[in-house]
């Protein structure tokens, strides 16, 4: 009995196995993907337009360098227009309104993938009435800066 157990759990890794390093690969290859999105939302939170454009124009490199097997097409592009705005725009308004786009997609992919070892915390703003991710639980909203810097609360950890 305990060797059938035995073979049947191993078998069992085994086939299992290769989602794991899929797993493991994948979040390799976005982990970057949510350090660029923080790089942006981090810009937002201070009001700097010039560094949400530059972190977008890295965001934009990081997700074209995603292999498709780990991001799907639709999703990248997704992604990629969103971000492609925020990095050709020097309006903070307008930014931030395309990170609410942006922070839509991203969610999406956190709720899919894992992306990060650590958590990942969804963050709701009632003023703005749209979500964005966090590393830390500490609310500093990139919708509205130093306004309303505490505005908002955290919904869920992904």
């Amino acid at each position: 009995m305990k060797s059938l157990f035995f073979s049947v759990a191993l078998l069992g890794l085994t086939i299992l196995q290769p989602c794991f390093a899929q797993d493991t690969t994948r979040q390799t290859q976005l982990s970057p993907l949510l350090r660029s999105y923080y790089d942006i939302k981090n810009a937002l939170i201070t009001g700097n337009t010039t560094s949400a454009a530059e972190g977008a124009e890295q965001f934009v490199k990081t997700a074209n360098g995603i292999s498709h097997t780990d991001l799907s097409e639709g999703n990248r592009d997704a992604l990629l227009k969103d971000a492609g705005e925020i990095s050709e725009d020097n309006n903070i308004i307008h930014q931030r309104e395309l990170f609410a786009n942006l922070s839509v997609n991203m969610i999406a992919l956190a709720k899919s993938f894992k992306l990060s070892s650590q958590p990942v915390y969804k963050i709701y703003c009632p003023m703005k009435k749209a979500y964005w991710l966090s590393s830390e639980p500490i609310i500093k909203n990139p919708y509205y800066g130093s306004a309303m810097l505490t505005c908002g609360s955290v919904k869920e950890t992904l």
